[in-house]
């Protein structure tokens, strides 16, 4: 029976400090700095192509670290790189129709400005005779005033000359009428070549762009790392084929990584945006980490259940997102962690 009672006795003493240290060590958490517990994240990169392919080779694994610009997978290109090269042939052959096209429009220029030049030159021709008929009319006129014989002999003469020039000078208009046709002709066909020049240049621009396209097309055939990150999933094997948009890669950069926790109402005033916060990892007890609060949420929402206890989850929190360098990676996505703001006090 005393045993019994010794027994009764130190259990009964052992429940007492245990609680007793249950309440203090409540006591001080309740004195302590604002903070919370949350998950480390990192920054998750989806690595996707803008083709409808097979993938060809994996040149990474699961968990390796990667470059920007460092080649994760390569996929079947044929079919890009022919269309590629249809491009190119149909921009070839419009840029020689288009230089055919300005060699012919300089050409139909050379023939308008001849034809030009063959107006002026009849037109000169006529004016010439033209002169020179009434020059013939004055001077017979002038003799039909003198009436002697060499006088009326003179005139003659010179009204036979007028009359010869008149039939030349007619057949100057009329050359002249040629002239000035070829010329209208020679205009409308320079023009013609100068609106073909144009068209064909204008098709032989229009053209480059299926090439930008295709060029665009042929790079998504590698695709290549965006940033400094870790593999973290490699979701499709060699020999698959991929959709356009599928997610060929999963990266996460863990260089800089976040924790999110719920701060109450009541703390939400210690709180600010730059203001330091420590951050201790369940898988290092011993070690603290220094971060910097960037974003205070705007708006309260429900803590996460996943988060805090049935009490806790009935109120309301403001999401509070601490950053912090990580050059080592010692702190993994998924990680559980206690935040906490220095020089901040919890309220009841």
């Amino acid at each position: 029976m005393r045993r019994v009672a010794a027994i009764f006795v130190v259990l009964t003493l052992a429940l007492s400090l245990l609680l007793a240290f249950k309440l203090r060590a409540q006591a001080a958490e309740q004195r302590g700095p604002s903070g919370g517990s949350g998950e480390i994240e990192g920054t998750e990169v989806n690595v996707a192509s803008k083709l409808s392919a097979r993938i060809v080779q994996l040149h990474v694994a699961k968990g390796a670290q990667v470059k920007k610009g460092d080649l994760l997978v390569t996929l079947d290109c044929a079919d890009p790189r022919a269309q590629l090269a249809e491009a190119q042939s149909r921009l070839e052959a419009l840029q020689e129709q288009a230089r055919a096209s300005i060699a012919a429009a300089e050409a139909a220029q050379g023939s308008q400005q001849a034809a030009n030049a063959g107006t002026l030159a009849a037109r000169a021709q006529a004016a010439a005779l033209a002169a020179q008929r009434d020059a013939a009319r004055r001077q017979a006129k002038r003799l039909e005033a003198v009436g002697n014989d060499v006088a009326v002999s003179s005139r003659d003469q010179i009204r036979s000359s007028a009359e010869g020039l008149e039939h030349q000078l007619e057949a100057a208009e009329a050359s002249q009428k040629v002239s000035d046709a070829q010329a209208n002709a020679a205009l409308g066909q320079w023009r013609a070549a100068v609106f073909q020049a144009k068209a064909s240049e204008s098709n032989a621009r229009a053209a480059e762009a299926p090439i930008a396209r295709a060029k665009i097309l042929v790079a998504e055939c590698e695709i290549r790392a965006p940033r400094d990150a870790e593999v973290e999933d490699l979701p499709f094997e060699v020999g698959e084929l991929v959709a356009p948009g599928a997610v060929l890669v999963r990266l996460i950069d863990l260089s800089e990584v976040k924790a999110i926790f719920y701060l109450p109402n009541a703390e939400l005033a210690a709180v600010k945006t730059g203001a330091k916060a420590e951050v201790v990892a369940d898988a290092f007890p011993g070690r603290t980490f220094s971060g910097t609060v960037k974003t205070v949420a705007l708006k309260a929402e429900f803590t996460p259940r996943n988060i805090q206890t049935r009490s806790d989850r009935d109120r309301l929190v403001y999401p509070v997102e601490v950053w912090l360098a990580n050059p080592d990676r010692l702190l993994r996505a998924g990680m559980p962690v206690q935040v906490t703001i220095p020089g901040t006090e919890r309220q009841r």
